[in-house]
């Protein structure tokens, strides 16, 4: 797993484009964690911060799902691609540090303590392919500072906080990759093609 470089978010000015085309696949994006519980909440935050400042063409739809669960083995049939936005917890890196991973490089939620409430892509994956469901995955993260607050708390630590733009720009960035192109609500330049002459 390694960190997404500076270079991942870049800006094209679409304020007074046309219409956004609809994207070229079928598009999922699920924010996972618990707006509760301070930096779990890092998943939410960033849906909350795309849903704010971009629109998303037809074809892509996000969710805020708090935790991965069966429920989703839908999603799989319904989409060509999948993707997590999570916490990531233990790293090494300093905190508000993105990656982007495929599936397989997370260990499963597996073994005697496993919850079937708190299920990783690849756990989904698997169940979803005994049913004869496949679509392409990927995964974003962020480190996180704090992920058990003494109490509740809805608020991200600030370098946690501070980070939240950039996750959501590289999750965009990435979905410009597979033919869906966002742009920003407030006209300021979006997009791989931003810096052409």
């Amino acid at each position: 797993m390694e960190p997404v470089s500076t270079e991942a978010s870049q800006g094209v000015n679409l304020a007074d484009a046309a219409p956004l085309e609809p994207s070229s696949e079928r598009i999922c994006v699920l924010f996972v964690g618990n707006r509760l519980m301070m930096d779990d909440g890092v998943g939410p935050a960033t849906y909350d911060y795309i849903l704010e400042h971009f629109e998303l063409p037809e074809g892509v739809d996000l969710f805020d799902i708090g935790c991965m669960s069966m429920d989703m083995l839908g999603y799989v049939d319904r989409y060509d691609f999948m993707m997590t936005v999570d916490a990531v917890g233990e790293s090494g890196e300093a905190p508000g540090t993105v990656f982007r991973y495929e599936p397989v490089d997370v260990a499963r939620n597996d073994g005697p303590t496993a919850s079937i409430h708190d299920l990783k892509l690849a756990n989904l994956f698997d169940a979803a392919s005994l049913m004869g469901y496949h679509c392409e995955g990927l995964c974003y993260g962020m480190q996180v500072e704090n992920l058990f607050p003494a109490e509740y708390a809805m608020e991200l630590t600030p370098a946690v906080a501070d980070r939240v733009p950039y996750l959501a720009e590289s999750v965009l960035a990435e979905l410009w990759r597979h033919g869906a192109r966002a742009r920003r609500r407030d006209g300021k330049p979006f997009g791989p093609d931003a810096y052409k002459a």
